[in-house]
């Protein structure tokens, strides 16, 4: 099964996810995916994913200045965002059981 496919119909969930638990800049965003798994997650597409739920209205942004470089715009939830996790949640949950359902061993 080509992962990839399936990554692309999650990647707005799983970077909420990782939002959820703190505030993150880009490349961080994409540290955090690949340590929980998520290794074949493009950098392109987490920063993609930051602007459209940006533009979407479900995060926030602001700019922390660096000593190591340039400084690195942070993401985080606001109240949209905390509500798009939640239904997504529940809707993955649903989604995940129906699959284990149809995947079973009869």
């Amino acid at each position: 099964m080509d992962t990839t496919q399936l990554l692309k119909g999650v990647l707005d969930v799983a970077v909420l996810a990782v939002l959820d638990e703190r505030d993150s800049y880009g490349y961080e965003v994409v540290r955090r995916l690949r340590e929980a798994g998520l290794d074949e997650v493009g950098d392109a597409s987490v920063y993609g994913t930051l602007r459209r739920l940006f533009k979407a209205g479900a995060l926030t942004s602001y700019v922390v200045p660096s000593e190591e470089g340039p400084h690195r715009k942070y993401y985080g939830l606001n109240d949209t965002g905390r509500t798009t996790l939640k239904d997504s949640r529940t809707t993955w949950s649903r989604f995940a059981r129906t699959m284990d359902t149809l995947l079973e061993k009869r």
